[in-house]
């Protein structure tokens, strides 16, 4: 394999990584603050926050987590908020108290907040005011007993911070009514935190730092569970992959895609703050005029997305007006980087948008392509250090060279485990300790992995999984409805989009009511944009509805 990677990698190979340079991610985040302090660590809305500023304020919020809510080692937290100052100062905040970071989407439905909330049994959330009714809706049923409360302005100084505040809330009416008795704003509990005591906690490899949750075939979402090893050994595996392209407090990359999502929080969040880059923190990147109008304010080096992003980029008029002579980087994962993008992308900007490849339970990354290929070429890159790949079958067995197998993948970045789910983290690894991806792939004579299918019903759209059992019990909850299937089907904006094919008890039952009860309880990205209704729906002989013949019908229709 060595060889084929010389061939490949004009700069050698990537050296094996050492996990153990850093004892935890709070190790690291030391390091950087006391390297990195007067550096910009963050921008927001026009407002910046060096290291040394971060160090304060997570010092604080730390402090509030364990003198003022008397939270120990452990203790769960949740997150749920878009890109914003007050992301990284909780998230630091929470690790340096010895807390688990449990990521919340703030798109979530009442109904998958509750689940996510009670499964992960968080004790606290610190939450944007414009999602607090959604939480005031679930919170008795949730373990959750602390509430902080932040509006989007609250870290960008006065003015700037009432200003933004009041428009959010009266001007754009963004923000719903809401009632969390006992709940504390973000900048008292701040407040409260300086006046306690910080107590540094010990903190290992093995100790848990995120709950990242992710679907599953059973559409259940679980949750990865993430070590400070997995975390600290894949931001070191991606460093030494970038490392001949980047300098120590020289970077500035673009942080558009959710930090709450793996891909973000670890490529752009915390790869990056090793080396003591500067991230721009987009809130709102479908505001794609918005978006390109504060890419134009900055000296831009690095740049992550998913496919959709950079093709509603390339779609803006604006766009090709701005200046790319310091990027250096662009990155597209989460989902397939597209060749009509990738060449449009060299085209306009003079740079390759070179693809990799990640899961949640693997922190995520896996594969990334050299990032000075000259040319797209469909495959997911090459696998990154200290990680070994196998191709298997259905029965685990290693597939013979040039056949296609499930991707497997062993490496230090690889979770521990589904948490409280024994049996699906059973059949997760195969007898001899590699991770199942669940996507089908072969590998060329140059080492390159390419992905021809993928083994699981999952739907990607933007990125996202979506995952069809869970929007087929949100569909079956309908009582107009008898049977219900769902599919992935082609969609240029979001690469897929959801389908149902369903068998109306009702007559009179519409595609667009159906749609709206959807909308009720599903995050905007999962509900179905197209429904088809048929007499009946291919079953197996036990009565299990085939989403493959009726993916086949899909196709023979074309």
């Amino acid at each position: 394999m060595d060889k084929l990677w010389l061939k490949s990698y004009p700069h050698g190979v990537p050296a094996e990584i050492d996990p153990a340079e850093f004892s935890s991610l709070v190790d690291l985040f030391d390091k950087s603050v006391r390297a990195f302090g007067a550096h910009v660590a963050y921008v927001c809305m026009g407002k910046a926050m060096s290291y040394a500023e971060l160090d304060a304020k997570s010092r604080d919020f730390a402090a509030y987590l364990q003198g003022t809510l008397g939270l120990g080692k452990g203790g769960r937290v949740a997150l749920m908020m878009p890109n914003c100052l007050q992301y990284p100062v909780a998230m630091f905040g929470v690790l340096r108290a010895g807390g688990t970071v449990v990521n919340v989407n703030p798109l979530y439905t009442a109904r998958e907040l509750e689940h996510q909330l009670r499964d992960a049994e968080c004790e606290a959330i610190v939450i944007v005011e414009n999602f607090a009714h959604t939480l005031q809706d679930v919170i008795e049923r949730t373990s959750v007993r602390h509430v902080v409360v932040t509006g989007l302005g609250d870290l960008l100084g006065f003015p700037k911070s009432a200003v933004v505040n009041f428009v959010i809330r009266h001007v754009r009416k963004m923000v719903p009514a809401w009632d969390l008795p006992g709940c504390k704003g973000f900048r008292v509990a701040l407040d409260l935190g300086r006046r306690c005591e910080f107590k540094p906690v010990a903190i290992g490899h093995d100790d848990l730092a995120y709950l990242q949750y992710t679907g599953g075939t059973t559409g259940v979402a679980k949750g990865a569970m993430l070590t400070h090893r997995n975390i600290v050994a894949n931001l070191q595996q991606a460093h030494a992959w970038i490392s001949p392209y980047v300098k120590v407090a020289s970077e500035v990359i673009i942080t558009a895609l959710p930090l709450y999502h793996i891909f973000s929080l670890t490529a752009n969040c915390l790869t990056f703050f090793k080396i003591g880059a500067t991230n721009i923190l987009i809130t709102n990147p479908r505001d794609i005029p918005g978006f390109v109008m504060e890419l134009g304010r900055h000296r831009f080096t690095v740049i992550t997305g998913v496919n959709t992003l950079f093709n509603a980029l390339l779609n803006d008029p604006g766009f090709a007006k701005l200046d790319f002579s310091s990027l250096k980087i662009a990155l597209g994962g989460g989902m397939a980087v597209q060749q009509g993008v990738a060449d449009r992308w060299k085209k306009v900007t003079g740079k390759p948008l070179a693809e990799a490849y990640g899961l949640t339970e693997t922190s995520p990354a896996v594969c990334i392509n050299p990032l000075d290929l000259p040319e797209f070429n469909h495959s997911i890159g090459l696998p990154i250090s200290s990680t070994t790949i196998s191709l298997r079958d259905d029965e685990g067995r290693e597939v013979a060279s040039g056949e296609a197998g499930e991707l497997c993948v062993k490496g230090p970045q690889v979770m521990k485990g589904y948490y409280k789910r024994p049996e699906d983290t059973a059949r997760a690894f195969t007898h001899d300790g590699f991770l199942r991806t669940g996507d089908v792939a072969t590998i060329d004579a140059d080492g390159f992995v390419r992905i021809v299918d993928r083994k699981k019903d999952m739907i990607l759209v933007s990125g996202f999984n979506v995952y069809p059992n869970e929007v087929e019990d949100v569909v079956a909850s309908h009582p107009g409805v008898l049977e219900v299937a769902a599919l992935g089907v082609p969609d240029e904006h979001s690469g897929e989009a959801v389908k149902i094919f369903v068998v109306r008890k009702d007559p009179k039952l519409t595609a667009e009511a159906l749609i709206d009860h959807c909308r009720a309880g599903l995050t905007g990205y999962k509900v179905p944009r197209f429904v088809e209704f048929r007499e009946s729906l291919p079953k197996s002989n036990v009565g299990k509805i085939l989403r493959r013949v009726l993916r086949d019908s899909l196709q023979a229709t074309k």
